[in-house]
């Protein structure tokens, strides 16, 4: 593919197509059959059972897909950010609320090993996350602090004789996978002015799960609220900032998932639109369905090379501030137009669980909330510019 020049102001960026290795190239080859065979499948069956079969942790992890963001030093696979982001779309494509859990586990709370854990708390429990016997979730999010992140209450305070211990007092809610995961990160306020990070066994006393949140989308994901009283926590020593810049590759996995939630829905309703007639013509040649399908064709495009962009300076080892919050925004705000426009060409078919874009749509507005809302996004991107 012939590279081409894109100017932003004073800057230039080199847009060529993504090239992975060999070994990555068959990871996405073997997780793309997986796919089509043992998740799309099934994607109705998790959702009205909201919830994932257990067996589908291990299953994960023979595929190495809990370790693709961990060094090969530390037992993981060590592939790029490009290969991560891929990975989600194509997860999307099957199961959007499995690529959510992927997304999370991946950025946040493998990348948090790699970042901020110390040896001994690497070989206590890596070996068990990367073969999907330890499953994790990321406890941030409180009643009084989403958006604004800063508002955690959650306390975390010395326990005497015991260093690098901490008692944990506080509730947490949205968490993902937070009522199955073993291992919570817990981010917990050690002063009036600083944050920290923990890690929280669940099978214990202090940790009570409070309620499961059912939520209109990505309902298999086992979203929930749970409560901290004097729980035991192993300080992962970070500060709120180191913790919270976990988020930048976070929002490009979930812009891969918005991706392949936009390419699933647009796929069907091309599908459907060849097949469908009405007033003796098929639906794709009436003009308000091309326009229809044109509009979503060129933004998913624009979303695909937003994220390829973006995940090519993040290997690169530059920094992605803007480029994963233009990049999460822009797949994000696609994603529900794409499947908005997919019911609307179904009709009042698309409406009903015989088709899946009324599923997908359904699941495709959780991408414009997580790991930083559109207004959060836009917040971002200002500041990046005026600065």
């Amino acid at each position: 593919m012939p590279q081409v020049n894109l100017r932003s102001g004073n800057a230039t960026a080199i847009m060529a197509a993504p090239t992975f290795t060999p070994d990555e190239a068959e990871f996405l080859d073997n997780l793309r059959r997986f796919v089509a065979e043992e998740v799309l499948p099934c994607t109705r069956t998790w959702e009205e059972a909201r919830a994932f079969p257990d067996e589908i942790w291990p299953r994960l992890g023979q595929l190495g897909v809990l370790a693709m963001t961990l060094p090969t030093e530390l037992g993981g696979t060590g592939y790029s950010c490009g290969t991560y982001c891929e990975a989600c779309r194509e997860i999307a494509r099957g199961d959007p609320a499995l690529a959510m859990n992927i997304a999370a586990i991946n950025a946040l709370c493998v990348a948090h090993f790699v970042n901020f854990a110390s040896d001994e708390q690497r070989a206590k429990y890596l070996p068990g996350i990367v073969r999907g016997e330890i499953k994790l979730a990321w406890g941030l999010t409180e009643p009084d602090a989403g958006s604004d992140a800063r508002r955690v209450k959650t306390r975390a305070t010395p326990i005497e004789g015991r260093d690098g211990y901490y008692h944990l007092n506080g509730q947490k809610m949205f968490i993902t996978n937070g009522g199955k995961a073993e291992l919570i990160i817990i981010v917990a306020r050690t002063s009036e002015t600083e944050l920290s990070a923990f890690f929280l066994e669940s099978a214990q006393p202090g940790f009570k799960l409070e309620r499961r949140i059912h939520t209109v989308g990505v309902s298999a994901s086992n979203t929930v609220q749970f409560a901290l009283k004097d729980a035991v926590g192993w300080h992962t020593p970070c500060t709120f900032e180191q913790a919270i810049g976990l988020l930048y590759r976070g929002r490009l996995g979930i812009a891969g998932m918005a991706l392949g939630i936009a390419e699933k829905a647009f796929e069907l309703a091309v599908e459907y639109s060849k097949q469908r007639e009405q007033f003796n013509r098929r639906l794709c040649d009436m003009q308000s369905v091309q326009n229809m399908i044109a509009d979503s064709a060129m933004e998913i495009e624009a979303a695909r090379l937003l994220l390829q962009n973006a995940y090519r300076l993040y290997d690169q080892g530059k920094s992605i501030i803007k480029e994963a919050s233009f990049a999460k925004l822009y797949a994000s705000e696609t994603a529900n137009r794409v499947t908005n426009r997919a019911i609307q060409i179904h009709g009042g078919r698309g409406m009903t669980p015989d088709h899946l874009v009324e599923k997908l749509w359904r699941d495709a507005k959780l991408t414009e909330i997580g790991e930083g809302c559109s207004e959060i996004q836009r917040l971002v991107i200002a500041k990046q510019v005026l600065r």
